[in-house]
């Protein structure tokens, strides 16, 4: 019966094409775009340090000259690629009796079982690289059980910026919270210097998000009419308001019981800017040695003694990066 899953559809390549193409239902990170993508052939990601300015540095051949440093300060920093694995066994009895004798339609028949399997351990692949990019967008890279991967404060050598917010239900504070939002827009400004952004966005937990539409200012906006409908629930279900020129969105996810952004906290950060990367480093197959990483790799092994069962494999190397740290800013609610 599991002799279908010798056929051309079911070979690596087939795959992992179709696990690339299958629908992409990311979460919001993924869903703004706000990573930069990219393949490399290794599972080392190098970045330089200049001046307080990160890049990523060229490769070159083994065993031929590198590039220069020059006379400036210069610092670099290796980060090893993570690697995650999930698979799926297909037992016999899941494709038992969905062919018949002589049936010309057979492998459509088992490739939508093959097709269910995928779907669900995408899902699973996705929800992790989600963590991992709102980790890596607060500056500590964590693993899904919570431990640290990468410290990238520690790493840079830096430290977090922070600042608070007051928030007040009576008039007598109005105006102050637009300063205190416009104060830490120009604390990602000083970091990043000449670099241009296209705006400013924060993640907010749903503590910090009450207390912040809650404030006496936002209030007074919302009587302004409909201009202001994005004070409300959008259609899409986001609960996100547009205040001194950040957008703030509650962001829902969740690690099991764990947020993805603390309740009673939220991050600025800068929009249309290059310090947001995902690096994907090649599979650990013969196939994929020294070629271009792909987001995702999917591979199926047979039951070579009793032909009992077909695994379904799948795995992503990827490493989501925040070059620059200091320019996201930890907000607290006074």
């Amino acid at each position: 019966m599991l002799d279908v899953f010798k056929s051309d559809a079911y070979q690596f390549t087939t795959l992992t094409d179709a696990i690339l193409k299958a629908p992409y239902k990311p979460g919001r990170i993924g869903a703004l775009g706000l990573f930069r993508e990219r393949g490399i052939k290794t599972t080392q990601v190098a970045i330089e340090e200049k001046d307080g300015q990160l890049s990523l540095i060229t490769s070159t051949p083994r065993g031929g000259v590198g590039s220069r440093l020059g006379n400036s300060k210069r610092k670099i920093r290796s980060f090893s690629v993570p690697h995650f694995e999930r698979e799926y066994t297909i037992l016999a009895d899941e494709v038992q009796g969905v062919r018949a004798f002589g049936s010309e339609d057979s492998t459509a028949t088992v490739q939508g079982v093959v097709n269910e399997r995928l779907a669900e351990l995408r899902k699973m692949h996705e929800a992790t690289l989600e963590w991992l990019r709102a980790t890596a967008l607060q500056g500590i890279i964590k693993d899904a059980d919570g431990s640290t991967l990468f410290n990238l404060f520690t790493e840079f050598g830096v430290s977090q910026q922070t600042a608070t917010l007051n928030v007040d239900a009576s008039t007598d504070q109005k105006g102050v919270l637009l300063n205190d939002v416009t104060a830490a827009q120009r604390l990602i400004e000083e970091e990043l210097g000449e670099e241009q952004i296209s705006g400013y966005r924060a993640f907010c937990g749903k503590t910090f998000f009450d207390g912040l539409r809650g404030d006496a200012s936002l209030v007074e906006t919302r009587k302004l009419g409909d201009r202001n409908a994005e004070l409300l629930t959008n259609p899409t279900g986001i609960r996100s308001l547009v205040f001194g020129g950040v957008v703030w969105e509650e962001y829902r996810g969740k690690n099991g019981a764990t947020p993805y952004f603390a309740d009673a906290e939220a991050y600025l950060f800068p929009e249309g800017s290059d310090i947001f990367r995902t690096y994907f480093a090649p599979a650990d197959f013969e196939e994929t040695v020294n070629t271009i990483g792909l987001p995702l790799y999917a591979k199926m092994a047979q039951d070579q003694e009793l032909n009992r069962w077909t695994k379904v494999h799948t795995q992503m190397n990827p490493l989501a990066m925040l070059l620059r740290p200091r320019a996201v800013v930890k907000l607290t609610l006074v």
